[in-house]
């Protein structure tokens, strides 16, 4: 049972660092109608596996939609409380936003310094790019896999 288990886990960490290539920063130009902004806070914390909980505001079509945001997926070490500010793109419809997303992500904390960026991306096409601001003490590069929810 255990060897199982083991050898699902590596094959979703596979398939989501596949994801992520596919879509990661060498596409964040290519085809994207802009469509909305997102502002997020989640409290993050990774060793080697990470986790990450919280919520955010999307802004779309003179609205503002409450939403909350949870994930699980791999690289980094610390704990980082973030705030994260950005752009969502080919977002058609409201009801394409919440659901499963593939999340790419790079960036550091030392304190309140820090630098960082997200990519996500879910099966309607939609894109979120996110510049990041985080406190805390973490390395941050892996993927994720990140489900979005309205509240």
């Amino acid at each position: 049972m255990k060897f199982l288990a083991g050898k699902l886990v590596r094959a979703v960490f596979a398939g989501l660092l596949i994801g992520f290539a596919a879509f990661g920063p060498s596409s964040a130009d290519d085809n994207l109608r802009r469509s909305g902004t997102v502002r997020i806070q989640q409290v993050q914390i990774a060793f080697i596996g990470s986790g990450n909980l919280g919520g955010g505001t999307l802004y779309y079509r003179g609205g503002a939609y409450n939403f909350t945001v949870g994930g699980l997926g791999i690289g980094g070490i610390g704990i980082s409380k973030m705030t994260a500010t950005g752009t969502v793109y080919n977002l058609d419809r409201l009801a394409y936003f919440p659901g499963a997303y593939i999340q790419g992500r790079i960036g550091y904390a030392v304190g309140q310094a820090s630098a960082g960026k997200l990519w996500l991306k879910n099966s309607h096409n939609v894109v979120i790019e996110l510049r990041a601001e985080r406190e805390g003490l973490a390395l941050s590069l892996g993927g994720d896999a990140v489900y979005i929810d309205f509240k």
